[in-house]
């Protein structure tokens, strides 16, 4: 009887906690943050929460969800969906030319892959700059999204289509800081002096918001950027 009344105690415990839970959630001008709060859709640039890759899941979910998040943290034109052909094309298309402070050339992607980009850049980007170089960010570099190409490896073509031919892809180059010198993982990667440690925490923190995330490391065609990607099983290399 007395485990009864002690399991009996803690289940009352937890529906009251949990009945505060919803009360705190639900209640007007409630004190939760809304990073904390599930019924608050992804912002930006709100700080990473347990709740975080959750709404990010939901927010890359569809065209409407996803532009509402990346509208809180970028700059950038809804452009009507591009069929090429039957492998090529850009659904839930926009132009992306710029994120929060930072510029970068206009390229044209998917939703998706430019809301993990803002993602990127707010919590991996930004943070290792100040970190290694006590700046922010003036400009992000960018090779290419949209592609309409075969998948290119080390000993050729392999006759699939490229993730760039559907936009489900971003290759970043370098940065820009804020005092105006110009990172490029080309030379960064190799260096021996602040550039290393940086590119390789944007390569880990990358792997935090794209599915693939392909560098120098992989192989010699990753030399000169990163290869980021929306959809994937999560390779890190």
């Amino acid at each position: 009887m007395r485990i009864v009344s002690v399991l009996y105690a803690l289940l009352t415990l937890a529906l009251m906690a949990a009945a505060g839970l919803v009360l705190l959630i639900l209640v007007p001008n409630t004190p939760l943050p809304d990073a904390w709060n599930p019924t608050k859709s992804l912002h930006v640039a709100d700080p990473v929460t347990p709740l975080t890759s959750w709404k990010l899941g939901l927010a890359l979910a569809n065209g409407d969800s996803c532009r509402a998040a990346l509208h809180t943290g970028a700059q950038f034109d809804v452009m009507p969906d591009l069929s090429a052909n039957a492998q090529c094309g850009i659904s839930d298309r926009v132009r992306l030319h710029g994120i929060a402070n930072t510029d970068l050339a206009p390229v044209e992607t998917r939703c998706q892959t430019a809301l993990r980009l803002a993602m990127w850049h707010t919590h991996g980007i930004t943070p290792a700059a100040q970190r290694h170089f006590d700046q922010g960010i003036a400009r992000i570099h960018h090779a290419s999204s949209y592609n309409c190409r075969a998948m290119r490896t080390s000993n050729g073509s392999t006759g699939r289509m490229s993730t760039h031919a559907t936009a489900e892809s971003i290759d970043i180059s370098g940065v820009t800081l804020e005092d105006g010198r110009k990172l490029t993982l080309l030379t960064g990667w190799p260096a021996t002096d602040a550039r290393a440690p940086f590119f390789r925490d944007l390569r880990n923190s990358a792997c935090m918001w794209f599915r693939v995330t392909l560098g120098p490391d992989y192989n010699r065609l990753h030399a000169d950027h990163f290869h980021l990607q929306h959809t994937g099983w999560g390779l890190c290399r």
